[in-house]
């Protein structure tokens, strides 16, 4: 017993419980809130060393609303002693600034940007608006000059390449020297001095620097165009001089263009060559500004000469050139008129050789006179003084030709007025 007594001193003592083992989890508890405390201090103060700078406001509720938050976090978690990253997970910033925060930040870009602060809440209605001053605005920077326009202006300008013309737009008009007028210009100084006014056509409209390019030429051509194209419409007979020749014809000049008169339509077509220089009357045979075709003929000059001594009503005489279908041609002296089928009588026309044969002496009335397409209507008919009496009484009414004629213009002068009668009514 004493043996065994004395081992007993020996033995490994069973650890017992103290009454210090719950201390463990106070001091754990003690050191998570210092820890927890210094955390939130150094937060603090980086908060306000932020605020200083505009990030953060340093209200101090905010500040202690925000400690609150953090120390939550810790709370909740006994196992960790220091903040952790995964502890912020579910913080937003609207936590870390607060309410009042916000607020004071979105005064604080608003004071930034001071116009739109001030005019947020205002509509359109609210400002100022002068109709006139706008619409005067658009007419002063509105562009000058469409190509295909004419403009009026003045010159301010002459260089070697060209010259310059006020036309009332942002910046003034170039016109190129080979663009100032028909013909060789040898000295441009001379031809447009300095203030002198101009009409111009846009040929180009403007560039990138308001400048648009302008041609007084090209003006000139479509005033000569159109002058020439009226002119053609009356069958006038023009005065040209032949400045040139070639295989086909002669060259001359009309109102500045170029026209060109073939060989066939030359009265001396053999030696057209000895024509330079000289001035003949023409007709016109084709125009046609597209395509800048100036065609005449020296022929037709003279039918349009003898058209313009006919006139409606005239008793003329000629000879029958051919028959046709539809009636005779007859020759009037270099001139040729058509007596269609419908005004030879007024009576019942089996044929038209009934009445005349190729080569036959005809009197006639004038009824219809076309100078621009060369054409002369002629009429029997009128010089009856019953329907079919030219089929067995041609002599005698050739003979006495000029005394029905008189009654036969009185005729022709009442269908004239019967038109103007009934349009009146």
């Amino acid at each position: 017993m004493a043996g065994s007594g004395s081992q007993k001193p020996n033995e490994p003592k069973r650890p017992r419980q103290t009454p210090e083992a719950p201390k463990k989890p106070l001091q754990v508890m003690h050191i998570s809130r210092k820890d927890a405390k210094e955390d939130l201090d150094k937060k603090s103060t980086d908060a306000e060393r932020n605020t200083k700078f505009g990030f953060l406001n340093s209200d101090k509720s905010s500040r202690s609303q925000e400690g609150d938050s953090t120390s939550r976090i810790n709370l909740q978690s006994s196992s960790k002693v220091n903040l952790d990253v995964d502890e912020l997970e579910n913080v937003s910033m609207a936590d870390l600034i607060g309410p009042e925060k916000q607020n004071l930040r979105g005064r604080e870009v608003k004071s930034n940007q001071p116009d739109e602060t001030r005019f947020a809440d205002r509509s359109v209605d609210d400002f100022d608006f002068d109709e006139d001053a706008f619409l005067a605005a658009l007419d002063q920077n509105e562009p000058i000059g469409s190509t295909g326009e004419t403009a009026k202006g003045s010159v301010i300008g002459v260089e070697s390449d060209g010259v310059y013309v006020d036309i009332g737009g942002k910046a003034p008009g170039f016109m190129p020297k080979n663009e100032c007028g028909l013909g060789v210009i040898t000295n441009i100084k001379e031809r447009f001095p300095i203030g002198m006014e101009v009409e111009v056509l846009v040929t180009r409209e403007q560039n990138a620097d308001g400048m648009v390019t302008i041609s007084c030429r090209a003006l000139a051509l479509r005033k000569s165009w159109d002058k020439v194209r009226e002119l053609e419409k009356e069958g006038k007979v023009v005065q040209v001089t032949v400045n040139g020749f070639n295989r086909g014809g002669v060259t001359c000049d009309l109102e500045g263009l170029r026209g060109f008169i073939p060989r066939s339509q030359l009265e001396q077509g053999e030696n057209h060559e000895s024509l330079v220089g000289k001035t003949l009357p023409t007709a016109f045979l084709e125009v046609n500004p597209e395509t800048r075709k100036l065609v005449l003929s020296e022929k037709k000059a003279a039918i349009a000469t003898r058209l313009a001594e006919l006139k409606i009503g005239q008793l003329v005489e000629g000879r029958v050139l051919a028959i046709k279908p539809y009636g005779f041609f007859v020759d009037l002296g270099g001139v040729s008129g058509l007596l269609h089928q419908s005004m030879v009588t007024n009576g019942s026309l089996r044929s038209l050789r009934e009445v005349f044969n190729q080569g036959d002496q005809v009197k006639a009335l004038i009824t219809d006179v076309d100078p621009r397409r060369g054409r002369i209507g002629l009429n029997t008919a009128l010089l009856e003084s019953t329907p079919g009496e030219i089929l067995v009484e041609k002599e005698k009414i050739m003979i006495e030709a000029e005394e029905r004629a008189i009654k036969a213009r009185s005729v022709l002068k009442q269908n004239e007025s019967n038109p103007k009668e009934e349009t009146s009514n």
